[in-house]
């Protein structure tokens, strides 16, 4: 499986470019093509952009398209599951674009695997990440008033072949977390690692952790 880093990438380009992954596996796999030299899992950042799924309400944008230009931020309807979430600079964004059959996977059976990898990346720094019944991604404090989301997931699936992925709060700017219902929550909280450890955290660390940890559970 291929890992690459792209950085920081406007968020249109690099939607446009796992396009183009994500074609050229499900064409080798309709071709009867091995796919596994074509997978590929994407780490990256994106300049300040809320994105909103296909089940998502555009009411979960509380801000103007004047305000979103004075925050310096852009709104993409998208083709992914889930509501609206927020990408920026300090926020690990992972898209895999994986042949689920390959893997003997189900669809939640991958977004298990996704979650788990960053509960264990989670666990390194000494935070417990958590499931939260009726809704994907990792939380801490299930269950308590400081219920919080760190790392939101949202993915798309055709003939069993992933693209989006996960935006793991490391650095993030969590003010951009203000201007939106994270997710469609309005009683839930957000957080990052930074903000729960006090501290910046390395990036690159978490990108090491992660890719370990992924590939671990892909294999």
């Amino acid at each position: 499986m291929n890992f690459v880093d792209w950085q920081l990438i406007d968020y249109k380009i690099a939607w446009d470019k796992q396009a183009g992954i994500f074609q050229e596996v499900i064409g080798k796999k309709m071709n009867g093509e091995a796919t596994e030299k074509s997978e590929t899992i994407i780490f990256c950042e994106h300049p300040h952009v809320y994105t909103i799924g296909k089940s998502g309400h555009d009411q979960n944008l509380l801000i103007s398209d004047e305000t979103l230009k004075q925050i310096g931020a852009v709104f993409y309807h998208i083709d992914r599951g889930g509501d609206i979430t927020y990408h920026g600079p300090g926020q690990l964004v992972g898209y895999p674009i994986v042949d689920l059959e390959r893997h003997e996977m189900s669809l939640k059976g991958y977004i298990f695997a996704i979650e788990e990898a960053v509960i264990k990346t989670l666990a390194e720094y000494g935070i417990t990440g958590m499931r939260l019944q009726g809704a994907t991604g990792v939380w801490l404090d299930v269950g308590s008033a400081r219920t919080r989301k760190i790392c939101a997931i949202g993915v798309k699936a055709s003939r069993f072949v992933t693209m989006h992925g996960f935006a793991l709060n490391v650095n993030t700017d969590l003010n951009y977390f203000t201007y939106i219902n994270p997710c469609g929550f309005v009683d839930k909280g957000v957080t990052s690692l930074c903000k729960e450890l006090g501290n910046p955290v390395d990036m690159n660390q978490v990108k090491m952790q992660m890719k370990t940890h992924l590939l671990a559970l892909f294999s």
